[in-house]
């Protein structure tokens, strides 16, 4: 990384704080701008001569909220997935193991976290017009919803990705193992999970098989249930807040999407359109296909 990457990095190891957008400020709905619906219209095909690359996880969220933007913003990248068990490069890169890594040759940018990535892309000309994405308005509602689905989700999802067999940072054992061993199912927390007294790996596979065959119809009824209040929540399939397309989109879309890999949810009309949308608009694709 030479010194034209760094003039770009705060004090803290690959973080953007040049960069940081105003935020709006609001803790519902109801304390929104009742905007008419906005439909964004995406800017012209950016392809630049050498193409960023971003290198992600195909199930993380927080790569989502990259390759969502960049999608938004029409700008062609290539996208490099890395094995779940893929220490040398992202720590080459980076200094340790962590996805999104944005590599921007053109600029000699080398970094990491998410919304950063997201906010440089939205505010160099380079990429098309500048702050196309509006603001986040730090809705508590949703934030709230989020937090309320955490444990559900982890009980849901985590078995189904390694399951799978279709994505790209699980295709050989020693990348699954590396997920099974670090990423916790509930009740266990991560401390426990991950500790010298937690479960062996033998045991921690086990415990995800037995999730995944478990009968999900109790799970599924209190997410779908839930699946209701958010659809209440979200403001039209184009965007959640009032307004026009926004960071609560990048955010909430990025999170909602791992929910398609869990076979025999309900989706709310809007809630679905919604996620249809957003999937064609950030051109990433969903999980339906392979749902389980």
């Amino acid at each position: 990384m030479t010194a034209t990457s760094h003039a770009w990095l705060s004090s803290s190891p690959f973080r953007l704080a040049s960069l940081r957008l105003p935020t709006a400020r609001a803790t519902s709905t109801s304390n929104l701008d009742t905007d008419a619906t906005t439909k964004f219209v995406p800017p012209a095909r950016v392809v630049r001569d050498v193409l960023p690359t971003v290198y992600v996880y195909d199930h993380c969220p927080f790569c989502v909220r990259v390759r969502f933007a960049l999608g938004v913003k029409n700008v062609k990248h290539h996208v490099h997935f890395l094995a779940n068990d893929d220490v040398p490069t992202p720590t080459a890169l980076v200094g340790k193991k962590i996805a999104p890594v944005w590599v921007w040759p053109e600029a000699d940018i080398v970094m990491a976290e998410s919304l950063d990535i997201c906010r440089l892309v939205d505010a160099d000309e380079r990429f098309g017009p500048v702050q196309a994405i509006r603001p986040a308005t730090e809705r508590t509602d949703i934030r709230d919803w989020q937090k309320s689905v955490q444990s559900l989700l982890r009980t849901l999802q985590r078995p189904r990705y390694v399951a799978t067999g279709l994505l790209p940072e699980f295709q050989q054992r020693d990348a699954r193992d590396a997920f099974v061993a670090n990423h916790q199912l509930p009740p266990y927390e991560k401390n426990e999970w991950k500790g010298s007294d937690g479960p062996t790996l033998a045991e921690k596979w086990q415990l995800y098989r037995d999730a995944r065959d478990a009968d999900p119809t109790q799970h599924l009824q209190a997410l779908n249930e839930k699946l209701v209040e958010l659809d209440e929540l979200v403001d039209s399939e184009y965007h959640c807040s009032p307004g026009g397309l926004s960071y609560d989109d990048v955010d909430l879309f990025a999170r909602l999407r791992s929910v398609t890999i869990v076979k025999g949810v309900q989706w709310p009309t809007k809630l679905r359109a919604y996620m249809d949308y957003m999937a064609e608009l950030g051109d990433v694709p969903l999980y339906d296909a392979m749902a389980m």
